[in-house]
């Protein structure tokens, strides 16, 4: 018990230490007015007060990446705590703080526009294709997961429950970010925060071995899948995660102060990494061995072991709210994945955002497109996910990178977890049957080195003229 609330101990302190670090070398000015003040609209730039930004964040990026993520990762063994605090520290919470804090800076800027303004022309229309795709899937996704869970509860036609989120996506698509999404997502996090807290409760008071084999060295996977590069793929959401770049710059349009985005930013990445230690934590001691825990995933994906835990440890209304939580968390995801790729397109577009008739311009043909993805069988696409999501999260650290650098600040806190990921993503790519399957030992050199030579590009560019 005592690892877990070391790494919890871990995240808390990285947050004020670290987190502080971060800020000041960002150098945020108090005084300098926010996007919210500056191009207030009453639909994407409204302000609101900071511990409801706070919450429409956390959830905005906790998805079920930070649950489903870290079972598969168990599998790997206790290596999975290890990553969820280092990444969540020195990569997550600064990728979350940047891309954040310089869409502030940037008058609300989408991530395609900024990682344009650092990388070039080209990354931009690169960043937009790339940014609306992963969007609409992780919306698509985030219909159906939830609507699968709440028929099996519930028994209700799946296809009633796709319609229903359908309408409610589109409604929090459209209308002003503090009409639903503002409203509702208040209890949503007091939902969250109760499963997050009951599965440790539940883990103590029925008396659990709590993290029986904290040997980091023994990799645990069944299937004998290596720890690099797979699992900082794996596990995303709660380390780091590319996705989390679309979604800080909705809430940069609505901060009303560039002294929160320590809290807003940084921290609410800081809680997704106590949900996804949680988690880890769940399937290292809820079950016996990886191997157990993976037949229970292999009956259900990781939602299978969602449910035993649920109902194991928080009994049947416990339970069933815990699960509710889980529901929660893609739809709250999902919703303002569809709201950030309406504006991201609408950026791309030109197309003003103030009438609503502008809005539903791009909101339907949106939502058509994405139907018609939820017929598709999204088994091999989603293979890519994790993949494009790490990538994404590498595009945006070497663009903090370059912002450092440019001003003359310390630019490693950014740019040595930038060739961290680097590396992972060439190595994974060149590594798995998706990709080119190349033997481990081949593609691990070539990634590291391909990583270095990055880096070195990067520092050569720095030397003045």
């Amino acid at each position: 018990m005592s690892y877990l609330f070391a790494c919890i101990a871990a995240l808390i302190l990285g947050y004020f230490v670290y987190g502080t670090f971060v800020e000041r070398v960002f150098d945020i000015d108090p005084h300098r007015p926010t996007p919210c003040h500056v191009m207030e609209d009453g639909i994407d730039y409204v302000p609101m007060p900071t511990w409801r930004v706070y919450f429409i964040q956390l959830l905005n990026i906790a998805g079920l990446g930070p649950i489903f993520g870290p079972i598969l990762g168990a599998m790997y063994g206790p290596a999975a705590l290890i990553w969820i605090v280092i990444g969540c520290i020195f990569g997550g919470g600064v990728h979350d703080y940047f891309s954040g804090m310089l869409s502030v800076r940037n008058d609300g800027e989408s991530i395609p526009e900024i990682v344009g303004d650092f990388l070039g022309p080209f990354s931009r229309y690169v960043m937009r294709f790339f940014s609306v795709i992963l969007l609409v899937l992780v919306g698509v996704v985030f219909i159906l997961g939830p609507a699968k869970l709440l028929a099996s509860l519930t028994g209700i036609n799946i296809n009633i429950l796709i319609l229903l989120i359908f309408v409610y996506y589109f409604m929090a698509t459209i209308l002003p970010i503090d009409k639903i999404i503002g409203s509702l997502y208040p209890f949503f996090g007091a939902l969250l925060l109760f499963m997050t807290v009951g599965i440790v409760a539940g883990l103590i008071f029925y008396g659990y071995n709590i993290l029986p084999n904290m040997d980091i060295m023994v990799n645990t996977h069944p299937d004998h899948k290596p720890i690099w590069p797979m699992i900082f793929i794996t596990i995303s959401c709660g380390a780091l995660s590319g996705f989390h770049s679309t979604q800080s710059p909705l809430m940069a349009r609505c901060i009303q102060n560039e002294s929160k985005g320590r809290l807003v930013f940084y921290g609410a990445m800081i809680i997704e990494g106590v949900i996804a230690i949680i988690w880890a934590t769940v399937g290292l001691s809820l079950y016996p061995n990886a191997r157990e825990l993976g037949a229970v995933i292999s009956t259900g994906s990781p939602a299978a072991v969602v449910n035993q835990a649920c109902n194991k440890l928080l009994g049947g209304i416990g339970g069933f709210l815990a699960i509710m939580g889980v529901i929660v968390l893609p739809i709250t995801s999902g919703d303002t994945a569809f709201r950030s790729t309406r504006l991201i397109l609408a950026e791309s577009f030109k197309i003003s955002q103030s009438t609503a008739a502008k809005r539903l311009i791009i909101a339907i043909p949106l939502f058509i497109i994405a139907f018609l993805m939820t017929l598709q069988d999204f088994d091999v696409l989603w293979r890519y996910f994790g993949w494009s999501n790490q990538v994404l999260s590498m595009l945006v650290l070497w663009s903090a990178a370059i912002y450092l650098a440019k001003n003359k600040k310390q630019h490693w806190i950014a740019s040595l977890p930038a060739m961290f990921i680097t590396a992972v993503n060439i190595c994974f790519i060149l590594q798995v049957k998706i990709g080119f399957g190349l033997p481990p030992d081949v593609s691990n050199i070539a990634g590291c080195v391909a990583s270095l030579i990055v880096m070195v590009l990067f520092l050569y560019h720095l030397k003045p003229a």
